[in-house]
């Protein structure tokens, strides 16, 4: 087995020699760039793949692939399945090359990789959605294979695909920037991790190369510790460019005898990773391309002082994910908490609550509707710069008698469902503000305006990173006559706030129900 491994290797060079004839006719190559993080840590350089053609890697073995077709194979076309990335390659060859391809994709595939592939092959591709996963649409397309004699493009699973995609290794070794003490390799099939690693270990033999997996979708190391390929039962599909279920056997035999070792990292890792790159570079990674990146960030103590090499495999994201990815990375942030507090329901205890215990401290959410006659159970979702102060907070609302529960990822406050009794509010009133997203606005505005004129009855406030903040407030009087002297009195604009809408009364029956 050994020996057939080796075999397996030197082919595996020998053709990405081959490959570096032929991937250039398609795109250009990449740069390498030095990212810096503030602290201690390791020297950390990026290749980015971010920046070819497809905007992600796999251009590379789909058109060293497709290059090497018969011209018989040409005319019979080709089919493959792709969660994306490797779809564009086959789009951008078949456009080149002028030849025929039909793509399964999963129904899920984010619109801007199916945009890409539609505008990379033209008339020379067809786009077919299959099933929810990547395995459903090789599926789809091994069907297809049978039935019309096309000639299936594997993603991964090709010794020519995997040496296509480790001529971005090639790259690396000819920049000049090496040689590298670690390097830190994302897999998906493992096809990409197969190809670099080998080339890096031919000119660099005592650089260690680490596989990188999502914890959710780790096929490669489920094959390492079973001796085979194995199917995952469940796949996490957050990093859907490494969303594959079952290894390539191929990618698997090379990279049992090339790897150090499978790291594997978290979703909200991932989404630190995706942070750190565009706070040190200004590029914005899809999840998969900064996997490698977060586990050199999870390691980063033990790496200080050493030169590591990160791929940035790809940067193709759909735009809503952003969100989600910034929702994520705040659940996940070590710096940052969800609590739930009680306090009784009287005027002024709110702002008590948040004069003392949270003074000083940032506020990136915070949730509540009134439910109960006696007690209000607000929720706060806090961050600080030193985690220290996040860890501090539990004591000092012990300390002073409140009563709290950990809610940090909670599905309830993720989704904001923020409960609201209509039948316990006497006078309500609700107010749209904006305020500056700077310490202190919307507090000041809370203690000029509200203290003392009328009770906190509902807050829904989510730090959007912008530099105006946003909030709808609801304020309960003990009087009609309470509630039209503060309205008629509020100034629609003041120190660090601007009063938007005063909810009108149909909006507000929608609110709280009457």
């Amino acid at each position: 087995m050994e020996r057939e491994e080796m075999s397996l290797e030197r082919r595996l060079r020998q053709e990405i020699l081959l490959a570096r004839e032929r991937v250039y006719r398609f795109g250009q190559a990449t740069p390498i760039e030095r990212l810096i993080v503030p602290g201690p840590g390791p020297e950390i350089w990026v290749k980015r793949e971010d920046l070819s053609p497809v905007k992600a890697y796999k251009w590379r073995g789909a058109c060293n692939r497709m290059a090497v077709l018969s011209p018989a194979e040409a005319a019979r076309g080709v089919v493959s399945a792709s969660a994306g990335n490797h779809a564009q390659g086959v789009a951008l060859a078949a456009r080149t090359l002028g030849i025929a391809a039909r793509i399964y994709m999963p129904r899920p595939t984010p619109r801007v990789k199916q945009a890409a592939v539609r505008r990379l092959g033209g008339e020379w591709v067809e786009i077919h959605l299959a099933g929810d996963a990547y395995d459903d649409a090789v599926a789809a397309a091994r069907l297809d294979e049978a039935a019309s004699g096309a000639v299936y493009i594997h993603a991964y699973d090709d010794l020519q695909v995997m040496a296509g995609q480790g001529t971005l290794a090639d790259e690396v070794v000819l920049s000049g920037h090496g040689p590298f003490d670690a390097a830190y390799l994302q897999i998906g099939g493992g096809g990409m991790a197969a190809g670099v690693a080998t080339w890096l270990k031919t000119y660099w033999p005592e650089m260690r190369v680490i596989g990188v997996e999502g914890g959710g979708q780790a096929s490669m190391q489920a094959a390492l510790a079973a001796g085979q390929t194995v199917a995952l039962e469940h796949l996490d599909l957050f990093c859907d460019g490494t969303a594959v279920r079952k290894a390539g056997e191929l990618p698997f035999q090379i990279c049992r005898s090339v790897l150090d070792r499978i790291e594997t990292v978290s979703n909200g890792e991932v989404c630190q990773a995706i942070r750190t790159l565009w706070d040190g570079l200004r590029c914005i990674s899809e999840p998969a391309g900064a996997m490698g990146l977060a586990a050199v960030m999870k390691n980063r103590e033990a790496l200080v002082g050493q030169r590591v090499l990160v791929i940035l495999c790809g940067a193709n994201i759909d735009f809503l994910q952003l969100g989600a990815i910034a929702q994520a990375l705040d659940l996940s942030n070590a710096t940052s908490r969800t609590l739930r507090v009680h306090i009784p329901e009287r005027p002024g205890t709110m702002l008590e609550l948040l004069d003392s215990c949270f003074q000083g401290i940032n506020l990136a959410d915070f949730q509540y509707g009134k439910s109960d006659a006696s007690g209000a159970w607000p929720v706060f979702t806090v961050t600080a710069d030193d985690p220290a102060v996040i860890a501090a907070l539990p004591a000092q609302l012990d300390a002073r008698g409140f009563a709290w529960e950990d809610l940090t990822g909670a599905t309830d406050v993720a989704f904001r469902a923020i409960p609201l009794r209509g039948d316990l509010l006497q006078h309500p009133a609700f107010l749209r503000l904006d305020f500056y997203e700077r310490p202190g606005a919307l507090h000041e505005f809370l203690s000029q305006h509200i203290r003392g004129c009328a009770s906190l009855c509902y807050f829904n406030y989510r730090q959007s990173g912008e530099r105006i903040g946003r909030a709808l407030i609801g304020l309960d009087f003990a009087s009609s006559e309470a509630r039209a002297q503060l309205l008629a009195a509020l100034p629609s604009r003041g120190d660090g706030y601007r009063l938007c809408e005063k909810m009108d009364a149909a909006a507000q029956r929608r609110l709280v129900g009457y």
